[in-house]
């Protein structure tokens, strides 16, 4: 018999703090902005004869080693059709519209999105969770939910399933 159960990992530690800003069009934009971000992942396992269907302490790291190379970023997308990015050596040059908004690499993520936004970022940490399929086989994960919160109550999921 199958015995499914379902793994939440629920911590302050899966937060970080980073700025960001929407882009809605090819000319509008939020203002340079950030969040307290929380993340929480859900993973629905089969459950073993021993009771335990791996040590998700693995996932915890995970989680926080993400977002602990988030935390005190300026997060920018790589992947938007409205936004280009210029390498000035020391600084990153964001062109939007007819703006052109600069930032000191140091205090910078680009990351491969199409835009900062709580839908893209959930994804994204799905992404980085399931890369290797190899080890979500050997502890038994079915179904994994990637929650991004920028606020209470406001949040995005994404979902992964076997």
């Amino acid at each position: 018999m199958t015995r499914l159960s379902t793994v939440e990992l629920l911590q302050d530690a899966f937060s970080f703090s980073a700025g960001h800003f929407t882009i809605f069009s090819a000319t509008e934009r939020e203002n340079l902005h950030g969040h307290n971000y929380h993340v929480n992942l859900e993973m629905k396992v089969d459950l073993g004869n021993d009771g335990l269907a791996f040590d998700y302490r693995i996932y915890k790291k995970k989680l926080m080693t993400i977002c602990e190379g988030l935390n005190h970023r300026f997060l920018l997308p790589d992947r938007s059709k409205h936004l280009r990015i210029e390498d000035a050596g020391d600084m990153w040059i964001a062109h939007f519209d007819q703006d052109r908004i600069p930032f000191l690499k140091k205090d910078v993520i680009i990351l491969p999105i199409c835009n900062v936004t709580i839908e893209e970022l959930s994804y994204w940490f799905l992404q980085q969770l399931t890369v290797n399929q190899t080890e979500l086989a050997s502890h038994h994960i079915l179904e994994i939910t990637v929650r991004v919160f920028n606020g209470p109550g406001q949040a995005s999921a994404a979902y992964w399933k076997k």
